[in-house]
């Protein structure tokens, strides 16, 4: 089984048979469209997540009450994306096979489809909550079907209508927009009908992929395609605990983190406070 990483997100030092949840990272940004540099997410979150305390006066919950396994960063061949998708999905497998629940730190978008592919394997009443600027519903990007762009359309091919439900939503082709009106749940610019939504998956497994980028760029510049209008902080956060604490959640990302366009740091501190605490809402 997978070793402790000696570099783990703070306090999520368990060992893999005690955990009930366990991090990895995929650092893949392969098919990035327009600015690459999410690949370096996962090492920069754990580095600066010692910023952060434990504790965690939102929830008055502490990470140092629970079991979480970090096993470190997978090796993906940036020369192949099929193959590193393949590589998600069988470690992927190894976490929910232990009834465990995978916590995966991309990454460009486009490593959400290896993860749901193994979770839907156990789960195929599985559902989706996208929170994104952006649709990721194109059929291909320049001719590649497996893209950032194209991840949201590639997980519908199996999971199928009426079981992807979008948030945040502000940049797409329009035939995006219209597919999605077709066949998905999509709320554009903003969160509202997500109460309803979480009343409604109550007991259901679900995904949850969190594209940072659904943040507004003043509150989250570092990332790879920045889209203005989006949501503020608090907003995300009130939000992450709402489905993470009331959901059946089988499984759930973060990504699109891009550390080097943010030499602050705020856009990291960002995603360890998020990442902290979904973490604690999950217990």
């Amino acid at each position: 089984m997978w070793n402790k990483t000696e570099n783990n997100i703070l306090a999520c030092d368990s060992d893999f048979d005690s955990a009930g949840i366990v991090i990895f990272g995929a650092p893949f940004d392969s098919t990035t469209s327009f600015r690459p540099g999410t690949r370096f997410a996962s090492k920069t979150i754990r580095s600066d997540s010692y910023g952060l305390e434990t504790y965690s006066p939102y929830q008055n919950k502490d990470l140092t009450d629970y079991s979480i396994f970090d096993g470190g960063d997978l090796e993906l061949c940036f020369g192949d994306t099929a193959a590193a998708l393949d590589e998600i999905m069988r470690n992927t497998d190894i976490i929910i096979n232990a009834g465990k629940i995978p916590f995966m730190i991309g990454g460009e978008h486009l490593v959400t489809l290896g993860a749901v592919r193994s979770v839907y394997k156990k789960y195929n009443d599985l559902n989706i909550i996208h929170f994104d600027a952006h649709t990721d519903l194109r059929d291909d990007y320049l001719g590649a079907k497996l893209s950032h762009a194209t991840v949201i359309r590639r997980c519908h091919d199996f999971i199928g209508d009426g079981r992807i439900y979008q948030f945040g939503i502000r940049s797409g082709e329009k035939y995006e927009f219209e597919f999605a009106e077709k066949h998905n749940y999509i709320n554009k610019f903003n969160l509202d009908g997500l109460d309803d939504i979480i009343l409604k998956l109550a007991g259901k497994p679900v995904y949850f992929t969190l594209d940072l980028d659904v943040l507004d760029p003043s509150v989250f510049p570092g990332t790879g395609t920045p889209e203005p209008g989006g949501i503020s902080f608090m907003e995300l956060l009130n939000a992450v605990i709402k489905i993470c604490g009331g959901l059946n959640i089988a499984g759930c990302d973060v990504n699109e983190l891009s550390p080097v366009y943010d030499q602050s740091g705020v856009s990291t501190a960002v995603a360890c406070k998020i990442i902290r605490e979904m973490l604690l809402a999950l217990n």
